[in-house]
């Protein structure tokens, strides 16, 4: 299946956010992708960008927010595919909301919500409350997960995802600068899953959105251009490029992190 990463101008107009998503969902639909994700806080913005304290967010139009989030599911109904929205989810009042991903099918159902669980010290400080669960869903026959910024420092929630047989993560950050994609493209080795990392356009400079293959190798990436884009790759598990990621590292590691492979040939010395 043919998947889809997005490079969005993020702005302080929800409205406008929502313009960029949704013709960006369009385009990708047309260049024949079944999935699309995007940055952090793509929709609503995000902390400390286009939101500039954490009040802020009792001044947020979630009226306008959740329109235009209707909108988007309509779009993915009307073009038959699955989107991932990166943007705030409100809670009740004085808790900040969560930093989250919406998940959409293709049939314009929001089918699951992933809320970033580790959150940065700042982010702590009321900007966002954590989230709990990992999320996966599958769009035909292949499963997802998401990670969202500052979680690419934490090598366990990518062992968690391969553990619950993931195919692809799907990341979604304000920046990946280099740091982050070194890191990223370690998990995707060392785990063996794609890895699509969605950024905004202001932030490309740092590193550009991409998808990174099970090899650890990238695909595709966007250009470091201050302008909505879309970079591909397609999945599949038996493409022989991937026959040593796939069909033999992955099997193996997962054994060998069982630790039988090991115990019948240890000795004392």
């Amino acid at each position: 299946m043919k998947i889809a990463v997005a490079q969005s101008i993020i702005t302080s107009d929800i409205r406008e956010n929502g313009r960029t998503i949704r013709a960006l969902i369009v385009q990708a639909a047309t260049q024949g992708a079944r999935l699309v994700n995007f940055c952090e806080g793509a929709l609503s913005g995000y902390a400390k960008a286009q939101i500039s304290t954490p009040e802020s967010w009792l001044d947020l139009d979630w009226t306008t927010h959740d329109a235009e989030l209707a909108a988007i599911t309509e779009t993915c109904k009307r073009h038959n595919i699955f989107a991932v929205i990166g943007s705030a989810h409100a809670l009740p009042a004085p808790q900040p909301p969560h930093n989250s991903q919406y998940i959409i099918s293709d049939t314009g159902d929001l089918i699951g919500r992933y809320d970033k669980r580790f959150l940065s010290n700042t982010e702590l400080q009321g900007w966002y409350t954590p989230g709990i669960h990992p999320v996966t869903f599958e769009v035909d026959g292949y499963r997802f997960g998401c990670l969202t910024c500052i979680e690419v420092q934490f090598p366990e929630l990518y062992m968690e995802y391969e553990r619950l047989g993931v195919d692809a993560i799907l990341f979604s950050s304000y920046g990946i600068r280099s740091f982050f994609q070194i890191a990223l493209r370690a998990h995707a080795g060392f785990n063996c899953l794609w890895i699509s990392g969605a950024t905004p356009a202001q932030t490309a400079h740092e590193g550009p959105a991409g998808i990174i293959g099970p090899d650890g190798k990238i695909i595709s990436h966007c250009s470091v251009e201050t302008s909505n884009q879309l970079a591909f790759a397609t999945l599949d598990r038996n493409d022989p490029i991937f026959d040593g990621a796939l069909q033999k590292a992955r099997p193996w590691r997962r054994l060998a992190r069982q630790g039988g492979i090991y115990r019948d040939k240890r000795i004392e010395s």
